[in-house]
């Protein structure tokens, strides 16, 4: 025995029908989500019985990371759709769905005896080509200001056409293309944040110009201020009361702790006549605010916010021009924030507080709507994955059609190169074609039609000549136009996805043993 007891291997075609099998398996469970007819997969949490959580969606990426799958060329897959969602944030089912399809075609050409090399040679013959038709058709705006914007706000629209919010699309198309204006040359995303709501309908969501926190302004405060000055702290503000761990005090009185009581008193009004002596007209802390230091701060017309999530301090001081402190020796060490007011407002039944004219004026926050924190949950992935693709193509400004209109095109490119290939990579290049005609196929089969029928209907328009913009319009069940219909997606999305998925599928191609390795003994 070469390896340790407790290690397996799976050699030859056992090794590579294992790979096949994990990946097309996980391709097939996010297949059905595809398209603006997908449907929805419902997660649940078992492993804990005091942690039940559900979730309803069908983004590919949330699905993949909530599921733990022990297959090594399944776990491939799971990490390309993560990547996909990183590096442009839409996209992640097609990537998924079009490895899973070429590792199909794969298997029947193994069958035949076809060495997975030549299929790899025949794939990326393939996808040059591919990648040549798709830098052929995309377009580019970018010059003519309103026709980008319509750009834009045509992606928007495709992208939630497969997301909850498909019937509201317009006007989250409008809310995203606007917060994403807004950033101008600096594509930080954190400055555009996402706050959840319960209560009202989707339809009410709104974009709010300005930063706003879900807290309350601490009892005593001034319940708005102009011409704020923040000052954005971690900091524990709770030593008015004692806390002595790990030692013991021996009294002879109550009088002595009451001297110890003061003594901690002293320190907190010393530190807070340090954080009062920045000149700030507000303060924000990460960690709990306690009676006597609200009340010195409130007292000096400064007004407090306490336990500010991490999340939103960071966000707070980004956005603010500040910087988060813990220390209050060196004043002219610290940066403070800036902004032109601070109020409370009502939203729903709910108090929030505004930051309104931050310093830096491409903040902007999105106020979230909805019946239940599942739709919101929902909501916000949808609309998350909708600005995450509109700052992509705000860097990468080339458009192309979508409705399944580039797959054929790029199908089409290569099927035109294929007689002029000889050997066997040529059916290695056919098994590429088939597996982009797979993806309108899939989408047509998900919204109820005949995919064959529409298929070939769309390959007809396409070889007719006259027909380069021609796709699947979902909701009629026809061929149509999608220029005119306004169907149009990012060309780096769409890039990310042939590469990504045709680089995968090769990978697990070459796999011809599988070695699980025998864990390390301990003690």
């Amino acid at each position: 025995m070469v390896l340790n007891a407790g290690a397996s291997i799976d050699k030859g075609e056992n090794a590579r029908m294992s790979s096949f099998v994990g990946a097309i398996a996980i391709a097939d469970l996010v297949k059905t989500t595809l398209g603006p007819k997908g449907m929805d997969k419902i997660l649940q949490s078992v492993g804990d019985p005091n942690n039940q959580t559900v979730t309803v969606t069908n983004d590919g990426a949330t699905i993949l990371r909530s599921i733990h799958v022990a297959n090594p060329a399944a776990k491939i897959l799971v990490e390309i759709a993560k990547t996909q969602d990183d590096e442009v944030g839409d996209g992640t089912t097609s990537v998924t769905v079009l490895c899973g399809e070429l590792l199909r075609e794969a298997e029947l050409l193994v069958n035949q005896r076809v060495h997975p090399q030549t299929i790899i040679e025949g794939w990326r013959h393939a996808r040059n080509i591919a990648r040549e038709a798709l830098e052929r058709h995309a377009e580019d705006n970018a010059q003519n200001q309103d026709a980008f914007r319509q750009d834009l706000l045509n992606i928007a629209k495709t992208t939630l056409s497969s997301k909850l919010l498909t019937h509201e699309k317009d006007h989250f198309a409008e809310l995203a293309v606007d917060s994403v204006l807004r950033l101008g040359g600096d594509l930080n995303l954190d400055y555009i944040h996402m706050i959840k709501m319960p209560g009202g309908q989707l339809r009410d969501s709104y974009l709010e110009e300005g930063f706003v926190l879900k807290k309350r302004i601490s009892t005593g405060s001034p319940r708005r201020i102009t011409n704020a000055k923040i000052m954005v702290a971690n900091t524990p503000m709770d030593t008015d009361k004692i806390k002595i761990y790990g030692s013991r005090v021996r009294v002879n009185g109550l009088s002595q702790v009451a001297e110890i009581e003061e003594a901690e008193r002293d320190k907190m009004r010393e530190k807070c006549r340090k954080i009062i002596d920045h000149g700030i007209n507000c303060f924000v802390n990460r960690q709990l605010i306690y009676n006597l230091p609200e009340s010195i701060l409130g007292a000096a017309g400064v007004m407090t916010i306490e336990h500010a999530d991490f999340d939103g301090t960071e966000r707070l001081a980004a956005v603010t021009g500040g910087e988060i402190v813990s220390t209050f020796d060196h004043p002219e060490d610290v940066v403070l924030g800036e902004c032109d007011v601070i109020e409370e407002i009502m939203i729903g039944e709910d108090k929030v507080i505004r930051f309104g004219g931050c310093k830096s004026g491409q903040a902007c926050t999105l106020v979230l709507r909805g019946a239940s924190n599942h739709v919101l949950d929902e909501a916000e992935r949808s609309l998350h994955d909708a600005i995450c693709v509109l700052t992509q193509t705000l860097k990468e400004t080339r458009t192309i059609c979508g409705g399944g209109c580039t797959e054929m095109l790029m199908a089409q490119a290569i099927e035109n190169e294929v007689p002029h290939v000889a050997g066997k990579a040529s059916l290695a290049m056919e098994a590429f074609c088939k597996a982009l005609r797979q993806m309108p196929t899939i989408m047509a089969d998900n919204a109820g039609f005949d995919s064959n029928q529409l298929v070939t209907e769309l390959r007809a328009a396409h070889n007719s000549g006259s027909g380069d913009s021609a796709g699947l319009d979902l909701y009629t069940g026809c061929v149509e136009d999608m220029k005119r219909l306004g169907i149009r997606e990012s060309f780096k999305s769409k890039l990310q996805v042939l590469l990504s998925a045709s680089e995968a599928a090769e990978m697990i191609l070459r796999v011809d043993d599988v070695i699980q390795c025998a864990p390390r003994q301990r003690g």
